[in-house]
């Protein structure tokens, strides 16, 4: 458990300050010493938490910390659930590629796209072809004129270090 994660509870507040400001369930209690605050969790079968420890005089609640627990971890699972996974197939193209071979691999990247995947095309280029990525840009825009029809693109081509790439994702159905 990190130092973040610590949580200040039940005995542990009789080290933390003589007064409290007391939230019970039913409602606030107002300033009282830590001993009644305590005496009053345990009457109820409930924990004395601080909330805002950095407070004159640290506030506290009164509840079942375990419950409280459960139920938050229960929101960010929910949370994770509901968030989208970005699913990016990529596909490898070299600047010497046949045109044949650029219409397999684009009518795979269609497939991707059709099933609402991202695509990323990568040329690489080798050797000579480093200095001078002319013919990797004119095979990236071959295949863009391909799929523009069905993709849109996040930014134009760029070339990092040995490769060109191009990022692009299904266009939004309206």
């Amino acid at each position: 458990m990190s130092k973040k994660d610590k949580v200040i509870m039940n005995d542990d507040v009789l080290r933390l300050s003589r007064d409290v400001r007391c939230v019970a369930p039913e409602g606030e209690l107002g300033i009282i010493s830590t001993s009644d605050a305590l005496e009053k969790a345990y009457n109820a079968g409930l924990d004395l938490v601080v909330v805002a420890a950095n407070a004159k005089p640290p506030v506290t609640k009164i509840m079942d910390y375990g419950k409280y627990k459960y139920q938050q971890e229960k929101k960010q699972k929910e949370a994770r659930k509901k968030q989208a996974k970005i699913d990016v197939k990529e596909i490898k193209f070299t600047s010497k590629i046949d045109q044949h071979d650029v219409d397999y691999k684009v009518k795979h990247a269609l497939e991707f796209l059709s099933k609402g995947k991202h695509v990323k095309f990568r040329i690489f280029l080798r050797g000579r072809e480093i200095p001078t990525p002319q013919a990797g840009f004119e095979v990236i825009n071959r295949v863009w004129d391909m799929v523009k029809d069905y993709a849109d693109r996040d930014a134009n081509p760029k070339l990092e270090g040995n490769h060109i790439n191009m990022l692009v994702y299904p266009k939004k159905k309206n």
